[in-house]
């Protein structure tokens, strides 16, 4: 199953107030990439991989690969999906902050 028939598969009126999902709903599809979103149980919490490589209509076609020893329904795996899409719990003036120092090439070459 892709982001996409996952996101078409759930009741949307449960997702009526959140921005990103309705952004989803509403994105183009464009095959540019065969990655796979990768879920998996690790220290006790669900993480998500894979879902900020691409633009927004290549992630919606990524097929989602869950670790079959993770018992989870479909809601609670949208719902990790959009959480890590929506940076993660990070403030507002946080995701700024990474975003202006992102085309910093001093950090970058410290990065790498």
């Amino acid at each position: 199953m892709t982001l996409r028939e996952l996101i078409q598969s759930v009741d949307s009126e449960q997702y009526s107030d959140s921005p990103l999902y309705q952004k989803l709903c509403e994105t183009k599809p464009e095959y540019g990439s065969n990655r796979h979103i990768q879920v998996k149980l690790v220290g006790g919490e669900i993480t998500i991989t894979n879902v900020h490589v691409g633009s927004m209509g290549d992630i919606i076609t990524y097929p989602i690969d869950v670790d079959p020893d993770l018992n989870i329904s479909k809601v609670q795996l949208l719902d990790a999906i959009l959480h890590e899409l929506s940076s993660n719990g990070f403030s507002d003036s946080e995701v700024s902050d990474f975003w202006d120092d992102f085309d910093n090439l001093q950090k970058a070459k410290i990065v790498r």
